[in-house]
């Protein structure tokens, strides 16, 4: 899992990339891969430039498309995986229990290196203590 600080007025859609990029998938063999098959997530990510990476990247979009962007493609909606789109519930789940941490719901360090640092120590405690059973 990778995280990054932004602003609080910049969309967290503009990192996706440099996010993306952190994150190692853990194989049975060999050495971790730097890029998922599938990227899911909500209708803020919906945007051209974001598609354009990620097949640019060999990277399967599964974001649902946004109302007004419809007509871009003759009236008919993208076709997306909604059995993977489903399965995001488990990082919801897992940001909704960051957001139960008062020191980083509140965001009491503004500091964005001291708001990182009380991101990973509570990122670790979760998976020390309790990780959730469909996260491989």
């Amino acid at each position: 899992m990778a995280v990054k600080v932004t602003p609080g007025q910049q969309h967290e859609s503009t990192c996706i990339e440099s996010v993306v990029q952190a994150v190692k998938v853990v194989q049975l063999k060999g050495r971790p891969k730097w890029r998922p098959k599938h990227l899911a997530g909500d209708k803020s990510y919906s945007y051209p430039r974001i598609r354009a990476w990620l097949r640019a990247h060999d990277i399967q979009a599964v974001i649902p498309q946004r109302s007004d962007q419809c007509a871009n493609h003759r009236g008919r909606p993208l076709n997306f995986d909604r059995a993977r789109y489903r399965q995001r519930n488990v990082i919801e789940r897992y940001v909704g229990w960051l957001k139960e941490n008062r020191r980083i719901a509140v965001r009491y360090k503004k500091l964005a290196t001291n708001y990182l640092v009380m991101l990973h120590l509570a990122m670790i405690e979760r998976y020390l203590v309790a990780p959730f059973p469909n996260i491989a």
